[in-house]
């Protein structure tokens, strides 16, 4: 099955002179999956290129594959994915990823901007102070998740754990949620990313479906999100997500 038209000129488009050496040693996989990634699945939903690229770099930092981030990183700042943007998608993968995780991807995103004339370190993008990085995280988490269900996780933590409840607040969403270079919808979207692809977090997954339709993802774009992830996490980890999604949106 030859490489459709479509696909070949999306591929193109995104990975301007590059030569896949799969194509000579698997030709029939890269035909099946180009056809499939670069045509087929694009031809699905309404997320535009950049947001794309955004949240399959999110992904694939999640699935520790640093091989092929590395091109789609590419992919990303030919579309116009900003280099705030993609330091803002790894730094935000610190909380949810791990920075054990990330590390590796950190210097090889520092790599690929050093090699293309971006002079390092990006201008600062953080919005807090050692004094109020709880405090405004605690506030842009009840933005993101919703009061109530911020109240109820602080009122039932055991005692010996609401140490952590206040990292929540003040790491996770004071020092990262609370930067400027992406919105939060955007931001809700790329965490959701990560969650689909690390896997074995449904709880997780099922609570940021519900935090995307809190600050105005809907359904649909929730739908197009994993569409465009599924070529590269897989069917079950999609299929899981989407009933994460089922069961939070049905009526």
């Amino acid at each position: 099955m030859p490489i459709s038209e479509q696909a070949r000129k999306n591929h193109d488009e995104l990975f301007p002179g590059h030569v896949s050496t799969l194509v000579m040693t698997d030709p029939e996989l890269i035909e099946t999956f180009d056809n499939f990634a670069f045509d087929e699945v694009l031809r699905h939903g309404n997320l535009d290129a950049r947001t794309r690229l955004m949240v399959q770099l999110a992904s694939m930092i999640a699935l520790q594959a640093l091989r092929e981030y590395r091109v789609m990183l590419g992919a990303a700042l030919t579309v116009g994915v900003t280099p705030i943007e993609i330091k803002e998608i790894v730094y935000q993968a610190v909380p949810y990823v791990g920075m054990a995780r990330v590390y590796d991807f950190i210097h090889t995103t520092n790599e690929v901007l050093t090699e293309r004339g971006i002079k390092l370190p990006l201008p600062v993008q953080s919005t807090t102070t050692p004094v109020n990085r709880e405090e405004k995280g605690f506030a842009v988490q009840k933005q993101i998740v919703g009061s109530a269900v911020i109240d109820k996780l602080y009122s039932s933590a055991p005692a010996d754990e609401m140490h952590i409840q206040h990292f929540l607040s003040a790491n996770c969403f004071g020092d990262h949620l609370t930067r400027t270079g992406i919105d939060l919808p955007t931001r809700e979207l790329l965490t959701l990313s990560m969650l689909v692809s690390l896997g074995g977090c449904d709880a997780q997954v099922k609570g940021h479906v519900a935090a995307n339709l809190h600050v105005g993802n809907d359904r649909a774009r929730l739908i197009d999100v994993l569409t465009q992830l599924l070529p590269f996490i897989g069917y079950p980890r999609t299929l899981n997500a989407l009933r994460a999604v089922d069961e939070v949106t049905a009526p």
